[in-house]
């Protein structure tokens, strides 16, 4: 289920929220797991019962660790066991597939995955439709994975105490607004709301309004700025004109920073109807002025776990240059692989982390010293040349979109870049202007000079932005959010 389906909208939603609100204190957890659950199977069905693996490995892992308190050595081994699970599983079914194939490629072999073979065993027993030629990833792993470790690295460092009740530690796995696309809300974040939370009409306004903004990013802004990406996606590269493969890399920008934050404001704003507050995961990060500080900007749930589970355990900058340089390349390369299964997503990750290295060595204090419109600039394209490899199929296909940038096609501009250019200017505009940062000075400038006023427009604005989306939505295609493939 997706929340910019109209099911989710007018039918699960205000059933779950009428229901959640009369509820008592003692059964919410309850109603939480149970939706959480039933909104998970409405898009995979098989696969929650992966989702519930994890859940009990984690829960088992904690109340071990608690048993012997006194016995770091065993609670090591609980450690180890939760997160090569977790590891485990991704590795399964989000990996094996591309380690299979590399190995194919470089060996001359042709191995077939197992998990293939299991699949074409379990379909022959039972009708499951499981693919019996790739691995399907599930929705949310990556998310939910990571979450579910944070519990048990965290209790192992005693940053939290133990979660003895299972319903609760599975409410916050399976709690729906994040579970297939975050933001990564770690255990530490919601423990104490997990035990007792405060519902009001204040606090599901705030979030309606959150979740209708989520929603206009997504259904106004990404849906109709993505498409002309689709379309030069599907050209052939070699005779595209650089104005149009600017054109499209620009587009695929705003796509997904629109679609991907769009997803972050509905899932927080759900969060604060149901009682919850969800850590922030964007923040304007195309008016950064380095790659460092973007990277503190977008994705900030992600980038936040990296460092706290991954770059300051391998002992962050605390050791030398070359240990943080080294320490740096490490998480980085993980943050790529964590992304997806394919040599892009690596060196793309590679790519930011030698470009935040770079920075360290000192080109930050030259970006640091040039003028802003200049350092942003310099941010913006860097970003964009990550995003070719991040949105393309393969390194060759990466490649010749990078020549189509730099002029490989002999073509300045072409007619379709001047049509597409003309056609989109306001819809391009509303993107720069909005991604900047100017909705939300406007809005404070508004509360500052009336109060009142600004809440009644505030009101007007959520409806008719309902409203709109929902126009959008009767007729349009089925169109999930990009991060749902993560």
């Amino acid at each position: 289920m997706v929340f910019s389906q109209l099911t989710f909208l007018y039918y699960f939603l205000p059933i779950v929220m009428i229901v959640y609100f009369f509820a008592s204190d003692k059964i919410r957890n309850v109603l939480i797991f149970i939706t959480g659950l039933f909104f998970y199977a409405w898009g995979e069905p098989f696969y929650v019962c992966l989702m519930l693996l994890s859940t009990a490995i984690d829960y088992t892992a904690g109340r071990l660790m608690a048993k012997y308190d006194d016995d770091n050595k065993k609670r090591k081994i609980c450690l180890i066991v939760s997160v090569c699970m977790n590891v485990g599983l991704l590795a399964i079914f989000k990996y094996s597939d591309f380690l299979i194939d590399s190995f194919n490629g470089v060996f001359g072999t042709s191995i077939t995955n197992p998990v293939v073979l299991v699949n074409k065993v379990l379909n022959s027993l039972y009708p499951l439709g499981l693919n019996e030629k790739r691995v399907e990833l599930p929705i949310g792993i990556s998310f939910y994975t990571f979450q579910s470790m944070s519990y048990t690295i965290d209790l192992y460092l005693r940053n939290i105490k133990v979660q003895k009740s299972f319903l609760n530690f599975a409410s916050y796995v399976s709690l729906f607004p994040q579970i297939v696309a975050g933001p990564i809300v770690r255990y530490e974040d919601v423990a104490n709301e997990l035990e007792s939370r405060t519902v009001n009409i204040a606090k599901i306004s705030a979030g309606i309004g959150l979740f209708v903004k989520g929603l206009a990013k997504k259904v106004l802004l990404a849906n109709n700025i993505g498409i002309v990406w689709t379309q030069i996606k599907a050209m052939d590269y070699s005779t595209i004109s650089v104005a149009t493969a600017w054109l499209g890399i620009i587009a695929f920008a705003f796509q997904i920073y629109f679609d991907f934050s769009g997803y972050s404001d509905m899932a927080t704003g759900l969060g604060k109807m149901l009682g919850f507050e969800f850590p922030k995961n964007f923040d304007h990060p195309y008016i950064s002025k380095s790659i460092s500080e973007f990277w503190r900007r977008w994705h900030i749930t992600l980038g936040s776990w990296f460092r706290s589970y991954v770059y300051i355990p391998l002992g962050g900058n605390r050791n030398g240059n070359f240990k943080t340089y080294r320490n740096l390349f490490i998480t980085w390369a993980l943050t790529g692989l964590w992304h997806g299964a394919s040599w892009n997503f690596i060196l793309w990750g590679l790519f930011f982390g030698v470009l935040i290295i770079i920075e360290r060595l000192g080109f930050g204090k030259i970006l640091e010293k040039l003028p802003s419109a200049v350092s942003m600039l310099y941010t913006f394209v860097m970003v964009l040349f990550g995003w070719v490899l991040f949105d393309t199929d393969t390194l060759a296909d990466a490649g010749r979109y990078y020549a189509a940038m730099f002029g490989a096609s002999g073509s300045l501009v072409d007619s379709y870049a001047r049509y597409t250019i003309a056609s989109n200017a306001v819809m391009l505009t509303l993107c720069i202007l909005i991604s900047g940062g100017l909705g939300s000075r406007l809005i404070s400038f508004c509360e500052e000079k009336n109060k009142r006023a600004s809440a009644v427009a505030g009101v007007a604005v959520k409806i008719g932005g309902l409203l709109i989306c929902t126009a959008y939505l009767v007729g349009a295609t089925y169109n999930p959010f990009l991060y749902f493939r993560f």
